[in-house]
């Protein structure tokens, strides 16, 4: 199962069995799912009956157990990418769940509504754009990585080789897993943002790529997902790859984002900004130390560009993190604050150039990672940057975008691809597709953790601050309001659940589901809407006089604010929380 256009068939037989071909491979294996005992066996081809319904996909994504039992999961549609190193990249568009049980005549009503629910979660999940996958490469390392693998690696499965922080279907596959026969029909699926170029200048011709892998370890949502857990994973952790290939020669430069790296949380409220709280009782240091030793082994030197507002409530966080630098004592790490709003307010973000020549020393020592057309390792990458914000979206995909194209004007020079002064800056053409595609790859990471577009896309896109950017960035902060406190309860309900956080078990008493929310989550947000309504109509439809239509709005005014500030002052009896994975887990 290495070719670029594999294409499988899935045949379902009546209600007993699933059995998967791959239609082009040349191989006479099927895999056979028994949808009554779900045993996992490899049979031929000529054992799939002629009355089998059969209709085409692309990917077995994984298998997930739910209260009316087991589901298989597929990919059903899929869309090119691009290709390099003459391999197809695709983006996995649309999926089926299908249940291995016959009937669901077995489920209590209570059962069936769960049931339906958890369905719902896990489309929800799958309807998050951003899962590609490639039949013939490993999209879950970068080229350094691969290059220093030894034959027996290079043998492995993808499956088997895959970087697990980056499987998003780890779960899922579990079964698959455990039986090392059948690996070759599981498709490790990364989950972040690619984008394939072809790209031309001074008449020469090289692909750009750029991979952003997002960590399926402490994975969630914007507020519910801050800081590290106890083995050091960091939240809305991110590992960012770019990637020229030109005349047989590959380069790359690798970048990570990741949550400050103490023990914090952010708990939505309905507050604008909800306050920082920094966990008082933990062990800061041990956590803090497993996240970068790991960091350590995996990239090397480590970065740390810290974004963040050095006064208010971003303050604290800041000083702890300079903090656990200092009493840590590494020669691997070094620490770099960077009040990125103060230096660049009133849209001064020519500033930014500020940082960029503070750490330019360094990062011509890191290096990037180059290796020639015969296969011989020119340089390697030393280390990273690993930048981080409140939220490791916005202001820290500007600082990466800007960071990856001062390695990229090293490398194209390097390569011959540009000439001697030349900057890539005048390459309009190149230029265009440089910024359009790290602005894309910012509204990927933000969908996908804050559930909006990104804030800042404006200076990503055209090198400048703009004031319909300022505008959009007000809209996006509204959406990313409203689905923080309302709905990114069920948000990290979904992930925990696809990502095997949360385990339904169907002999459960009581599920989490089950859990009525207080009668005040809905009735007081409908009577403040109802009354805000009101006073829009009044206004729109005035009485006979202005005395009875000034009277009517006045009431429901009051109505309304007084609603909001009943709401306001009992945030949290307001805000749409996880109901599958306890407190003290998420945090």
């Amino acid at each position: 199962l290495t070719t670029c256009g594999l294409k499988f068939l899935l045949r379902h037989i009546t209600p007993e069995k699933f059995y998967v071909e791959a239609c082009d491979d040349g191989a006479d294996d099927v895999l056979t799912i028994d949808r009554v005992s779900t045993e996992v066996t490899l049979s031929v081809k000529k054992d799939v009956p002629p009355s089998a319904v059969t209709r085409p996909i692309f990917g077995i994504l994984g298998t997930i157990h739910l209260v009316a039992g087991n589901y298989l999961i597929v990919i059903t549609k899929k869309t090119k990418i691009g290709e390099f190193f003459n391999h197809v990249i695709w983006k996995a568009t649309d999926f089926d769940i299908l249940s291995y049980k016959k009937t669901m005549l077995h489920l209590t009503d209570i059962q069936l509504q769960d049931n339906k629910t958890f369905l719902a979660m896990i489309n929800h999940v799958l309807n998050v754009d951003g899962f590609y996958f490639s039949t013939s490469y490993d999209l879950t390392h970068t080229l350094q990585r691969l290059s220093n693998t030894s034959p027996e690696f290079q043998e492995m499965s993808l499956l088997e080789r895959a970087d697990q922080r980056f499987v998003w279907n780890g779960h899922l596959l579990r079964e698959l897993s455990a039986q090392p026969e059948v690996h070759r029909f599981a498709l490790p699926v990364l989950h972040g943002f690619i984008t394939v170029h072809s790209c031309s200048i001074n008449g020469k011709y090289f692909d750009w790529i750029l991979i952003s892998r997002r960590s399926c370890f402490r994975a969630g949502v914007r507020y519910y997902v801050r800081g590290i857990d106890s083995e050091g994973h960091a939240a809305n952790f991110v590992e960012t790859e770019q990637i020229v290939h030109y005349n047989g020669n590959r380069a790359s430069f690798v970048q990570t984002r990741g949550s400050i790296p103490v023990f914090w949380s952010q708990r939505p409220n309905l507050k604008y900004k909800p306050q920082p709280q920094i966990n008082k009782v933990a062990n800061h240091l041990d956590g803090f130390q497993r996240h970068f030793d790991s960091q350590v082994i995996i990239y090397g030197k480590q970065v740390i560009l810290n974004l963040v507002n050095q006064k208010g409530s971003e303050k604290p966080l800041e000083q702890t993190f300079a903090t656990m630098v200092s009493s840590l004592g590494s020669g691997m790490i070094r620490y770099i604050a960077f009040d990125f709003h103060k230096e660049c307010k009133n849209m001064r973000w020519d500033r930014l150039s500020i940082l960029l020549d503070k750490v330019a020393e360094v990062q011509d020592e890191l290096s990037y990672f180059l290796v020639d057309s015969a296969g011989k390792v020119v340089t390697n990458q030393e280390g990273v940057f690993r930048s981080n914000c409140m939220d490791c979206l916005d202001r820290t995909n500007v600082i990466q975008s800007l960071l990856a194209r001062r390695s990229l004007q090293a490398q194209l020079q390097r390569l011959g691809v540009l000439h001697v002064g030349q900057k890539l800056e005048e390459q309009d053409e190149f230029e265009k597709i440089y910024k359009n595609a790290w602005a894309d790859n910012a509204n990927a990471c933000a969908k996908q953790y804050a559930g909006t577009g990104a804030l800042k896309t404006d200076f990503t896109r055209t090198g400048k601050r703009t004031q319909l950017g300022l505008l959009m960035d007000g809209w996006n902060s509204l959406v990313r309001y409203y689905k923080n406190n309302f709905s990114d309860g069920f948000r990290q309900d979904s992930i925990d659940l696809f990502l095997g956080n949360y385990s339904v078990d169907e002999l459960e008493s009581h599920s989490p589901l089950s859990v009525p929310k207080d009668w005040k989550f809905l009735a007081l947000p409908i009577i403040m809407v109802v009354a805000f309504s009101m006073c829009i109509i009044c206004l729109l439809m005035a009485g006979d006089t202005w005395t009875e239509t000034l009277a009517y709005v006045l009431f429901w005014a009051v109505a309304s604010i007084g609603t909001f500030f009943i709401i306001l002052y009992n945030g949290k009896d307001f805000v749409d929380a996880p109901r599958l994975v306890q407190k003290e887990k998420i945090d």
